[in-house]
């Protein structure tokens, strides 16, 4: 059974490239661009992982992470966090998440992240 990920990114592109190399590294991938949704989605399609980007519109991936953790259902959920913006983690790391990814950002490192993350699960 493959690991799921979840990916909210609103640059097409990036989603794009994420979801091509988590799938050819054998993960069932759900993306969207709309920060909105994720909520319902994670309930819907019970990730393993979720790729946050900071930056979505009316809401920050910081917030959406903070958001999942205190739902009891997702607590343990790991989540990254990618930014072009911050530059202190510790930051990000105050939302809950478990790792976070600087943009631009090279994609063994993304593979190594989620693996490390999945695997410890």
């Amino acid at each position: 059974m493959p690991k799921k990920i979840l990916i909210v990114d609103d640059n097409q592109d990036i989603l794009e490239i994420v979801q091509e190399t988590l799938t050819y590294e054998q993960f069932e991938v759900m993306a969207t661009s709309n920060g909105a949704d994720v909520i319902a989605l994670a309930e819907e399609f019970n990730p393993d992982l979720v790729i946050l980007d900071y930056r979505l519109g009316n809401i920050t991936g910081g917030e959406i992470c903070r958001n999942l953790k205190n739902m009891p259902r997702f607590e343990n959920l790991p989540v990254i966090i990618f930014t072009a913006y911050v530059n202190k983690s510790e930051e990000l790391f105050a939302y809950g998440c478990d790792d976070t990814i600087d943009k631009p950002f090279d994609l063994s490192e993304l593979i190594y992240k989620v693996n490390n993350l999945v695997n410890a699960q």
